[in-house]
């Protein structure tokens, strides 16, 4: 099965050691917010999502590989942005599987596109690390032409 598209994909208990240090230094936030937005910096400083990628690379979506992803750079399906996104958030320990939601919408109304809920204090914060290099902002995610 393709990571996180139905279900929530386990988080691993070993990680990449570049990838665990990101986690110690998200440890450090002062809370859930800067916690989510440091994570958020970091993701899409590294990755992005391309139209065209999306389905040249089609069949990279099934890929569990957690050192393979994490060591790549540019372009990522969403589903695996939003795994290692997960991954940042829950072992940064101020975060829960129950606090992320994986959503799903239509970009461009013909592809199905996956983001996450972040929820804070009873607010969902809106995630789509993909969509950030099309100009899609910290708490809002991509859906039709926008």
């Amino acid at each position: 099965m393709p990571l996180d598209i139905l279900s929530k994909t386990p988080i691993p208990d070993k990680l990449p050691k570049q990838m665990q240090e990101t986690i110690n230094e998200l440890k450090k936030s002062l809370d859930k917010n800067d916690c989510l937005k440091q994570a958020y910096e970091i993701l899409t400083a590294k990755y992005r999502g391309q139209r065209i990628k999306t389905y040249t690379k089609l069949f990279n979506v099934f890929s569990k590989d957690i050192d393979k992803m994490w060591s790549q750079t540019g372009f990522l399906h969403c589903a695996n942005i939003n795994y290692l996104m997960r991954t940042l958030l829950i072992k940064s320990g101020f975060f829960n599987n129950s606090d992320i939601a994986l959503k799903w919408t239509m970009v461009w109304h013909v592809s199905p596109h996956q983001y996450i809920h972040v929820i804070i204090n009873n607010k969902k914060i809106n995630i789509d690390v993909w969509a950030s290099s099309r100009g899609i902002k910290f708490g809002d995610y991509a859906h039709g032409f926008h």
